[in-house]
């Protein structure tokens, strides 16, 4: 993880928060897969549009099987970026892997970024898309009764938040699958100050990744802070991977230990001695292997059982 850090600050690659988020995110589209695995052939990959909040988005489909066989179960997944940066071309890879190794359709989402689209444009986006994917998944040869979501970074917050939303609205989820996400209002916590430079996803680029997004008098929302939630009983399964070495890890801890506490069935999986984002260096960091295995295996057992 050390030489691969330092590699990064040799390529002298600018930070995102010196750049505009045009730029920021052609810069991390560029680098997004550098490190990631090959991406690998998949039996069916479709670019699909579904109905988001306020209009059609961008998805892209993965499936380990050709839709004339049995209906698979589907993971929705949230591409991570601060909600800001990100697409379903920079997760392209990542997403292959899960379907790949779970057997279970993944189908990735374009929701809508900030600045443009400020909170809670993305919570209704993905919202939208998990409630029409329950009902009309049968449209994309999938079975909407077994439906998981997931995601990474800011994905994984919004896959925390989907998880609350279905419970609200009786929509049974399998799982939730919760990579590095973040889950606190303020960047507060002790690893933020432990991790805030050299680390990969640094305190800067955390603050100018939040105020294009959300203004701070929202912050405690629970759609942008799943742990500042009311109740947080009767939720889907989780299975919740952490880095060692990343602002977001206390909150990620306290995250699970939460969702115990309020009798939920978690699985918490922390990786010593690696970065935010370390799931996306397949190519370098084995780490990231066994991350996708564990992600492989809980969606196997939560949809295919």
């Amino acid at each position: 993880m050390a030489g691969v850090l330092e590699r990064i600050h040799r390529a002298k690659r600018p930070a995102f928060h010196s750049l505009s988020p045009k730029q920021a995110r052609i810069a991390y589209l560029m680098g997004a897969e550098i490190l990631d695995l090959p991406r690998a052939p998949v039996a069916r990959v479709e670019n699909v549009q579904v109905p988001g909040a306020e209009g059609p988005l961008a998805a892209r489909l993965y499936a380990p099987q050709t839709p004339d066989e049995a209906r698979l179960p589907v993971l929705l997944y949230l591409h991570g970026g601060g909600f800001t940066i990100g697409s379903i071309d920079t997760h392209d890879s990542l997403c292959r892997q899960l379907a790949l190794r779970s057997g279970v359709a993944v189908l990735s989402l374009n929701y809508r970024l900030a600045p443009e689209h400020r909170f809670p444009a993305a919570v209704d986006d993905c919202w939208a898309v998990m409630r029409w994917l329950a009902e009309n998944a049968g449209s994309l040869g999938l079975d909407g009764r077994r439906l998981a979501v997931g995601g990474d970074s800011a994905g994984g917050t919004l896959a925390a938040v989907c998880a609350l939303h279905a419970r609200d609205i009786g929509l049974p989820l399998a799982l939730q699958l919760l990579i590095t996400p973040g889950t606190t209002a303020h960047a507060d916590t002790a690893s933020h100050k432990l991790f805030a430079n050299g680390f990969l996803l640094d305190a800067a680029s955390i603050a100018w990744f939040f105020d294009h997004y959300i203004d701070h008098a929202h912050k405690r929302d629970w759609r942008f802070a799943p742990l500042e939630a009311p109740d947080h009983s009767d939720l889907a399964p989780a299975c919740v991977l952490l880095a060692e070495c990343d602002p977001l890890v206390d909150e990620g801890i306290a995250y699970a230990d939460l969702l115990r506490a309020n009798g939920g069935q978690v699985q918490l999986e922390l990786y010593r001695g690696v970065t935010h984002d370390f799931i996306k260096m397949g190519r370098t960091i084995p780490e990231a292997l066994n991350a996708l295995d564990a992600c492989g295996l809980a969606l196997r057992e939560a949809l295919q059982s």
